[in-house]
């Protein structure tokens, strides 16, 4: 089984381009405008998704923390609860934001952090399905999302590799199209933990399924070195403005950050060719200029025998290379020849 799936109808593979998603998720502020804004923009930049996050807050946190007072200067309520209930996006707006991102040509996920969610988000046919990495471990709510039939991301952020295992086991034999997300739960990460050798990792252990990375990291060149390493989904959180209220914006890309984002790793996919080393047009020109010839080094008489010391390179390149100066030394001229003379196989003769 190659290792490829397909979302959406862009396949992703270790041949094809790589797929950029911009992670939304309640950088919206809750508020619609503001989220196709942010789908526009994305799309623009040349995202191939954008995505976004859905809870059932009341479902999915204790009583204690949903009414825990939120005094943070990030906070959109009064309570825990209330920050997360003004964050969230209902069926209405996600019918809107579905019908917008296929408009303007990009495709819309999400995350599930519950069952409730999951049921809400399969009832309006995502065509992917992102798991964080607070739910690597819930396998009970992987299982389920993996019965939809449609390409999960899982995200591994705090995980250990047992943990991976135990994740990709649940839900390879409901569901194949998997891909595994190399991800650091900092935000941002030190450098020094995002650990960007879990890409190849993943791809060796798990040979069939699809390897990429989910950053929190605030730059844009460690997803380049992973898409180097093999990761071919690459998954960016994204604003308008770093410094708007939010917990998620100081370390997501703009849309500078996004579009060099995509045009570096489009380069790459052209830049990395198919490994057969080979001479291009666009270096003819070049190397006649940089590129020696053999020609011979002073005036030398008809019958003369070549040595070493009658030889010598230059360019341009348009004679005998240096590697051929061997099977000159020790052969006669037929002719007399000047200084910087090319020599050819055609003067010469074997030697009385």
């Amino acid at each position: 089984m190659p290792r490829e799936i397909e979302i959406d109808g862009v396949r992703i593979a270790d041949d094809a381009p790589c797929y950029v998603i911009a992670e939304i998720g309640h950088n919206h502020q809750g508020r619609v405008d503001q989220c196709k804004e942010l789908f526009r923009a994305a799309k623009q930049c040349g995202a191939n998704a954008v995505k976004l996050q859905k809870r059932d807050n009341r479902g999915l946190f204790t009583r204690e923390l949903y009414e825990k007072p939120y005094e943070s200067e990030n906070s959109f309520g009064p309570t825990y609860g209330a920050h997360r209930e003004a964050l969230e996006l209902g069926h209405d707006e996600h019918v809107e934001l579905l019908a917008f991102a296929r408009e303007i040509g990009v495709t819309m996920f999400s995350t599930p952090f519950d069952f409730r969610s999951a049921d809400f988000l399969a009832a309006l046919d995502m065509p992917a399905y992102k798991i964080a990495s607070g739910d690597l471990t819930n396998i009970p709510l992987l299982e389920h999302v993996a019965a939809f039939g449609k390409p999960v991301l899982l995200s591994t952020g705090g995980a250990t590799m047992d943990d991976v295992r135990r994740a990709h086991e649940a839900v390879w034999p409901l569901n194949r199209q998997i891909v595994l997300l190399q991800c650091t739960a900092g935000y941002p990460p030190a450098w020094t933990e995002l650990n960007l050798r879990v890409v190849e990792t993943f791809r060796e252990e798990f040979p069939e399924t699809v390897a990429g990375l989910s950053s929190h990291d605030s730059g844009i060149a460690m997803a380049l070195v992973a898409y180097v390493l093999g990761a071919r989904v690459i998954e960016k959180h994204f604003t308008l403005n770093r410094a708007t209220k939010g917990t998620d914006h100081a370390f997501s890309l703009e849309r500078s950050g996004l579009e060099k984002l995509v045009r570096d790793l489009t380069r790459a996919h052209a830049a990395m060719g198919n490994g057969v080393k080979r001479r291009y047009t666009s270096e003819e020109q070049p190397l006649y200029k940089m590129g020696k010839k053999i020609v011979v080094a002073h005036e030398i008489p008809e019958g003369h025998v070549l040595t070493k010391n009658d030889l010598t390179f230059k360019s341009p390149n348009d004679g005998l290379p240096p590697y051929e100066v061997g099977k000159l030394i020790g052969k006669a001229v037929r002719r007399r020849m000047l200084t910087d003379e090319n020599v050819s196989f055609a003067d010469l003769r074997d030697a009385d």
